[in-house]
Parts: structure tokens; C-alpha cells; sequence
């Protein structure tokens, strides 16, 4: 028998899928961040310690997990530390998720937030991987992902998030910043 759906789950993917599009997941502001605040950061905050196989139960709450820790921490904790402290969690969902082949089915946006971990992640491995998923599932979205993984092989991080996760920055991380080397 499949695991029930929890609630949070099915609000989180109606608020980004249907009320909200492109023009919110990436452009972001203080209108989008504070209905993300109201809806999902006591979920955030309650569901943010849990080990992955708790939501790993089925492919809807796992997509809406993914969401939730990849995501909404970029949009609540912009320009802080805190944006980035649940990308481990979410990256560990992406690959239960696609240990499952659970992406069969889904849309090419549902595809491409399920894979943004991936694209997130400062590890090769992941970037590798994100480049042949992007290109099978989300091609839309691959020239990101080709200049995320840019990044991560020239300097095996993001220069762009040093500041503000209190790294030193090589000077040519600060020249790549500076002449729009960025993702």
C-alpha cells in the first residue's frame, strides 16, 4: 500500500506549480518570499532535521520535500548562509529519488526542481550527473546547468556564495565575479 500524501506536501507543489511560475521561481521578491514564509518555514524548520527516508515514502511527498529544502531556503534566507544549510538534505532526496525512477511521468518543470540539487551541489560528481540529466529531461534548463558545473570544475565551489558562507575568495574567484562568471 502507498504511503499517504501529508498535507504540506500537496500545498507546497499547488503554491509553486500553480500559483506561482517562472517568472516567481527565478525572479523571486519580497512578495514571493513572504507567501513562501507564511505557507512552509514552520515546515521548513519542522521537517529540516529529519533523515531523507522519512520523506522518501512516495514520489509526491519526496518532489515536494525536494522543493522544500532546495528551494524555499533560497527564497525565506536570501543573501544568507542559511539559504544553502538544507542543500545536503535535499541533494540526499534527489538521489533517493532517482534511485526510485520516480521522474518518469513528470513534466519538465517537475523534472527540472526534482534535478536542481544537483546543480546546486559543489561536488563534480553531482555536476556530471546534472548535466546528463539535464540534457535528457529538462533541456531548457541545461545552459544552467553547463555554467553551474563551469564553475565547480574551474574552482570546485560557487566563488559567487563565499562571502556569504564566510570563505575566502582567490583572486581568481573575485576576478571571475566580477566579469559576470557567474550561475
Amino acid at each position: 500500500m502507498a504511503a499517504a500524501v501529508r498535507p504540506w506536501a500537496r500545498e507546497l507543489l499547488h503554491v509553486w506549480f500553480e500559483r506561482l511560475g517562472p517568472a516567481d521561481w527565478f525572479g523571486g521578491g519580497e512578495d514571493v518570499d513572504a507567501l513562501l514564509r507564511r505557507r512552509f518555514e514552520d515546515t521548513l524548520h519542522a521537517m529540516g532535521s529529519r533523515p531523507p527516508h522519512e520523506v522518501l515514502t512516495d514520489r509526491t511527498t519526496a518532489r515536494a520535500a525536494i522543493l522544500l529544502f532546495d528551494q524555499i531556503p533560497r527564497n525565506l534566507h536570501r543573501d544568507s548562509a542559511r539559504a544553502f544549510a538544507w542543500d545536503g538534505l535535499a541533494l540526499a532526496l534527489t538521489h533517493g529519488f532517482l534511485n526510485r525512477n520516480w521522474l518518469a511521468g513528470l513534466s519538465r518543470d517537475q523534472k527540472q526542481f526534482v534535478l536542481m540539487p544537483l546543480m546546486h551541489s559543489e561536488a563534480i560528481a553531482d555536476q556530471e550527473l546534472s548535466l546528463r540529466l539535464f540534457a535528457r529531461h529538462a533541456p531548457d534548463a541545461l545552459n544552467f546547468a553547463r555554467s553551474h558545473h563551469r564553475m565547480i570544475a574551474r574552482f570546485g565551489r560557487f566563488p559567487h556564495r563565499n562571502e556569504t558562507l564566510g570563505r575566502e575568495s582567490s583572486a581568481a574567484e573575485k576576478r571571475a565575479v566580477a566579469n559576470g562568471f557567474s550561475c
